[in-house]
């Protein structure tokens, strides 16, 4: 398989990026969810916090190499094409989901820096992006709270587009991103 895109389907790099960012998303989700299991304080849902943290802006590192690979390279096709307006209304939908794999991790980042807290890194200490302000910390999570309740549905609907294309339409929406297909 070629790393680049073709004009009939995704490359190495791209389908890789795809998946993987899958996964972040499933652990930066669980982690933030998980922690509610335990007691505010505990250590457990510390750690928990600060993997969200971690994962999230790892999100926000790949998401550059993402766009790099899907902008090098032709869009891959879909056979047989579809409908205009599902042609827009999945570029909107990419669109979306290319701004909370930005947003998400920029609003975490600002959230911590407004609260005072550290952003970790895998051993590395992020600088703040802001001084710290508990009232604008405060209006900072209910942003990133409400976009993060929005990113269920968004990889949800997007997860739907692709089983409907897959089962539904018969087209080579699916199998243009999935890894070892000719």
């Amino acid at each position: 398989m070629d790393w680049k895109n073709t004009a009939g389907r995704y490359g190495a790099l791209s389908i890789g990026i795809h998946w993987l960012m899958l996964l972040l998303f499933i652990a930066v989700y669980a982690c933030i969810e998980l922690r509610e299991l335990y007691p505010k304080g505990s250590d457990p849902r510390e750690a928990l916090k600060t993997w969200h943290a971690m994962l999230g802006m790892l999100v926000f590192g790949l998401i550059w190499l993402r766009l790099a690979a899907r902008l090098s390279g032709p869009t891959p096709g879909i056979q047989p094409e579809p409908p205009s307006w599902q042609q827009i209304s999945a570029k909107l939908l990419h669109l979306a989901l290319y701004a909370l794999m930005i947003g998400m991790p920029v609003t975490g980042w600002l959230l911590l820096s407004a609260s005072g807290k550290p952003i970790p890194f895998f051993g590395l200490q992020l600088p703040a992006l802001i001084g710290q302000n508990k009232e604008l910390a405060s209006q900072i999570k209910e942003v990133h709270e409400f976009v993060g309740t929005a990113g269920y549905y968004l990889i949800g609907l997007h997860t739907v587009a692709a089983l409907y294309h897959h089962f539904i339409k018969r087209d080579n929406t699916l199998t243009r991103m999935l890894p070892g297909r000719g």
